[in-house]
């Protein structure tokens, strides 16, 4: 299966390891974490550089403010003169692109969707659950306090989406800009990823 699959999720949904069992089950590479360390080291920027970046989408006005106008589609200003996370985030696109030339995998996460969108052999998940079953998860498999889960789910996602909306000038978790979309606590994690798979197999017979 000749698929580069990107997985989108909200917090809590279960969508990091639906991406490593999707992973596992085609025995193709899977990528989260190390992509920042690739970034990392082949930009020169330290790793804490990119895990910071999307904490600071909390609010996106102020996002937008302090990173200033989107210059990605401007070709005449050079990468100097970019902020910092637009540089940061310039540098993971890079990665990014460059896993995807090297063969089929799996991306969780940072933009990968919007980021490989020309790329006529991506397919997109996106991952979500109800607001309980996050808060279960959060608590079970996070440690999150069960007085503030809800209020960190929440900020997670609204992080997420800020810094998804202002990267890729699209939305977060909108239908149209996936494949599939596929809520994981009604079926459980682990028919989530029999679920995608059947949905490749289905899409290399068209």
């Amino acid at each position: 299966m000749n698929k580069i699959i990107t997985i989108s999720r909200q917090f809590g949904s279960g969508g990091r390891e639906i991406g490593a069992k999707l992973a596992e089950k085609l025995g193709i590479p899977f990528y989260d974490n190390e992509l920042i360390s690739r970034a990392a080291k082949e930009s020169g920027f330290a790793e804490a550089a990119f895990e910071n970046a999307e904490k600071k989408a909390s609010n996106s006005l102020l996002y937008s403010l302090a990173m200033g106008m989107n210059a990605y589609g401007n070709q005449d200003i050079g990468f100097t003169h970019l902020s910092l996370d637009d540089q940061l985030y310039l540098a993971q696109s890079n990665v990014i692109r460059k896993v995807a030339e090297e063969g089929p995998c799996v991306i969780v996460g940072r933009c990968a969707d919007y980021v490989l969108r020309d790329n006529n052999n991506v397919v997109n998940i996106f991952i979500w659950a109800d607001i309980e079953a996050r808060k279960k998860r959060a608590i079970e498999q996070y440690h999150l306090k069960e007085n503030k889960a809800e209020e960190e789910i929440l900020r997670s996602d609204r992080r997420r989406a800020n810094y998804y909306n202002y990267h890729a000038s699209e939305k977060w978790g909108k239908a149209e800009n996936y494949h599939l979309s596929i809520r994981s606590d009604y079926i459980g994690v682990d028919p989530t990823v029999e679920c995608i798979l059947n949905y490749l197999q289905c899409g290399e017979r068209e």
